[in-house]
């Protein structure tokens, strides 16, 4: 079962959007990940479609990025009504399309675990097999769209552990059980955190596309 983040009060709402008019990304993150919530309750309305939950789920959570990206409170809007408008036109777009929405594969998604019995992906097996066959993957994929996903969604603590895990920069990938003990955290927090971070870059590249289309 899919938990989601505590909403936040309207004290720490409003503290966030006056730190996102500031230009704080992290008050951004914080109005993005707190909000999931809404997501899932606008999604409901639409799981008896041909789509997978899973799948209106991240175009939901893209029409959330785009409310938090646009709203402006000064005009008299709550940002959880705006947001769940958002949300509803961008699956409501997605039906209309007609078409199954594709999922592409990505590079960071669990494909098993290594005999540590840690979480492996398609980038680990890649890069231990051939490490140029990797690099052209990654130019495929658009690095500058990468780099910007990276640096506008992601909190500090998981940009650390993106970093470390897929060996950016041009260092060592690191196993979720070296980042921990060098982290000071768990192993399963060090794998929440990941699986958090891809989610928001997937969706920050897929909000992306749709908007240069």
């Amino acid at each position: 079962m899919q938990t989601f983040p505590k909403p936040l009060t309207p004290e720490e709402e409003r503290a966030c959007l006056k730190r996102l008019r500031e230009g704080d990304r992290e008050a951004r993150n914080i109005l993005i990940e707190r909000n999931l919530r809404l997501v899932a309750h606008v999604v409901k309305k639409y799981q008896s479609t041909d789509y997978e939950t899973e799948d209106l789920l991240s175009v939901g959570t893209i029409g959330l990025i785009k409310a938090v990206n646009t709203f402006h409170p000064e005009r008299g809007s709550k940002l959880a009504t705006y947001s769940a408008k958002c949300i509803e036109n961008e699956i409501l777009m997605l039906l209309r399309a007609g078409k199954k929405y594709s999922r592409e594969v990505s590079l960071f998604e669990p494909i098993g675990l290594d005999k540590d019995g840690e979480a492996i992906s398609l980038v680990d097996v890649v890069q231990a097999e051939n490490k140029d066959f990797l690099e052209e993957i990654i130019l495929d994929q658009d690095v500058r769209e990468l780099y910007e996903a990276f640096e506008t969604c992601l909190s500090e603590q998981e940009k650390t552990v993106i970093s470390m895990r897929y060996g950016l920069l041009g260092k060592r990938a690191w196993t979720q059980r070296e980042i921990a003990k060098h982290l000071g955290i768990s192993r399963s927090y060090v794998s929440r955190i990941e699986k958090k971070a891809v989610l928001k870059m997937r969706a920050f590249l897929c909000a992306e596309k749709i908007s240069a289309r």
